[in-house]
């Protein structure tokens, strides 16, 4: 059966033998641990002071806290390339090149229009981002295209783009006009303000491009004649190659991030400070350190078949709808926040990302209430996203529920 996601679903996955879960496994707990980023953005107190990275300021629980969201957007991307990769193998390529493409055009309507309003409530759309969905969405258009290619070229397209891009780190395209604008949606975070609009480019493309296609790569492993054991011990071996490659790379310092690490004032911040990689857009060693323990996840997670897990993956099947749905809930929550901590609800409206907001300043509380903020959230995900997916279940007649 397909479902739809931020990603695509690959919920029914089967071998000769059993079902593959986890998939959906991986997908559900990556979309939990986001959620606290989010919460932490809205709640958090320090959250417009400074960057929880920021070793210079941070503690090591608020690094953590940030640090290890760095899983979410790459494992999106892998998923959804992974999925891909069977969803073509049971409908062939004509069907994945549309539904890649409609799937695509879709998410950068999501993310330019539901999702925009989500962080803002502002009905100006006086902020568009350029950010995960968007990514997203362009780089399944990408993927529609080069299927039709040999394996090996796809192979060669996305490690050239992973591990070849910080090759471009160091041009820049100046000013405010469209070659600067082409530049940061290709390569380079940046802001442009345009027509009384603030367009913000958080997610070039180049590398998002490359990691959904080695994710459609590495969809092959699960192949319906593939042997499970085999595909295993490939994907430890990928996983723990990608780790050991990242701290070669990092310990270096030559090559595949654009800030080093250096000597901290005490070994846990030196160990933060090796650790501590760029995002955007995401590095070489981002990739590295984020996409290999994943696939060591996958390999170990397999046969996973506890109640908990069964949770996690039902989440998994319906990880749009949760993401579309955590986004209102947050700014909805923080809306009631604002509210009781004496400030007007209507604060909550923002025309800049909530961390620059003027007008909240004062406003935020402690990380142990961003956590008590995140279990709610969570909890009650749960039971809306529950009641989704036994909704989607028995009505698959209803081809516009393959979008949420």
């Amino acid at each position: 059966m397909e479902t739809s996601t931020p990603v695509i679903s690959a919920s029914t996955i089967t071998t000769k033998t059993k079902r593959i879960e986890s998939i959906d496994l991986l997908r559900g707990t990556i979309m939990i641990i986001m959620a606290i980023d989010h919460i932490r953005d809205y709640f958090h107190a320090d959250a417009g002071l400074y960057a929880p990275t920021d070793l210079s300021k941070t503690n090591v629980l608020l690094f953590f806290t940030r640090w290890i969201t760095h899983f979410c957007a790459p494992l999106f991307m892998v998923l959804s390339g992974i999925s891909a990769f069977i969803v073509g193998e049971k409908k062939g390529k004509k069907y994945l090149s549309k539904f890649l493409f409609t799937r695509g055009l879709w998410l950068i309507f999501l993310e330019f229009t539901f999702i925009g309003f989500a962080w803002y409530f502002d009905v100006h759309f006086t902020v568009i981002d350029f950010i995960v969905i968007w990514a997203l969405g362009i780089s399944m258009l990408f993927l529609s295209a080069i299927i039709y290619l040999p394996f090996s070229a796809i192979l060669l397209i996305g490690l050239v783009m992973v591990f070849g891009h910080n090759l471009l780190d160091g041009i820049h395209v100046p000013g405010d006009g469209a070659p600067s604008f082409l530049w940061a949606m290709l390569h380079e975070q940046q802001i442009f303000f345009y027509g009384g609009h603030t367009y913000f480019v958080g997610y070039p493309i180049i590398p998002w491009i490359g990691v959904m296609a080695l994710g459609y790569c590495i969809g092959r492993l699960y192949s319906k004649d593939f042997d499970a054991d085999k595909r295993k011990k490939i994907l430890k071996q990928l996983g723990a190659g990608a780790l050991a490659l990242f701290v070669a790379l990092r310990f270096s310092n030559m090559y595949g991030d654009p800030s080093p690490w250096s000597e901290q004032s005490t070994t846990v911040f030196t160990l933060l400070s090796f650790i501590n990689v760029t995002k955007y857009p995401p590095s070489l060693l981002y990739l590295l350190v984020t996409i290999g323990p994943a696939l060591l996840f996958l390999a170990y997670s397999e046969n996973v078949t506890s109640w908990f897990s069964k949770q996690i993956k039902m989440i998994g099947r319906v990880a749009m709808f949760y993401y579309i749905v955590h986004l209102y809930l947050i700014h909805l929550l923080a809306m009631a926040a604002t509210y009781l901590c004496g400030f007007k609800w209507s604060d909550m409206i923002l025309t800049t990302w909530i961390n620059f907001d003027p007008k909240l300043k004062g406003y935020g509380f402690s990380l142990g209430v961003v956590y008590l903020v995140w279990i709610l959230v969570i909890v009650i995900l749960y039971f809306l996203c529950k009641k989704y997916d036994r909704y989607k279940r028995n009505h698959p007649q209803y081809w516009w529920l393959s979008y949420l």
